[in-house]
């Protein structure tokens, strides 16, 4: 097993499940990015889409493997059910670390490998301003007794 995985906790067959959120999300994205109202995504739109779940830019070569089907079989676009299994399944391949360790690298801005009390309240505030400092503050203490 290589030391990737070894590190990460996961195995790239340990993939997880996705939530009826998500899902309902992938749809509600697909509304959003589908300009026109046409009932599919066309390939500008899919990529739009992508930055929306993702929040990268997917490049040529993953567009072109997304709409893989819709070339197959000359399809206008990517239709909703077809755009919710392949997001689904790129949801479930995800490393289920990296996401919250690009999030606390976003917000650990001095690179020390730990967030102090105030970095701590400066990201809520960047990304949850209506909650009270004092429900930051307990959120804080909390993770802060927490073992791993």
């Amino acid at each position: 097993m290589s030391t990737m995985y070894q590190q990460s906790g996961s195995r790239p067959w340990d993939e997880r499940r996705v939530t009826d959120s998500e899902k309902s999300h992938c749809a509600v994205v697909f509304r959003e990015c589908d300009s026109g109202q046409k009932g599919y995504l066309s390939r500008e739109d899919l990529k739009v889409a992508v930055v929306t779940m993702f929040g990268y830019k997917p490049s040529k070569m993953e567009t072109d493997m997304l709409l893989a089907s819709v070339l197959e079989n000359h399809l206008p676009g990517l239709p909703l059910d077809q755009f919710t299994n392949i997001m689904c399944r790129k949801l479930a391949a995800m490393d289920r670390y990296e996401e919250a360790r690009q999030i606390f690298s976003a917000f650990d801005v001095h690179c020390r490998s730990f967030l102090t009390v105030e970095d701590f309240k400066r990201a809520f505030a960047k990304v949850a301003p209506h909650l009270p400092d004092q429900t930051v503050l307990e959120a804080f203490s909390v993770l802060g007794t927490s073992g791993p």
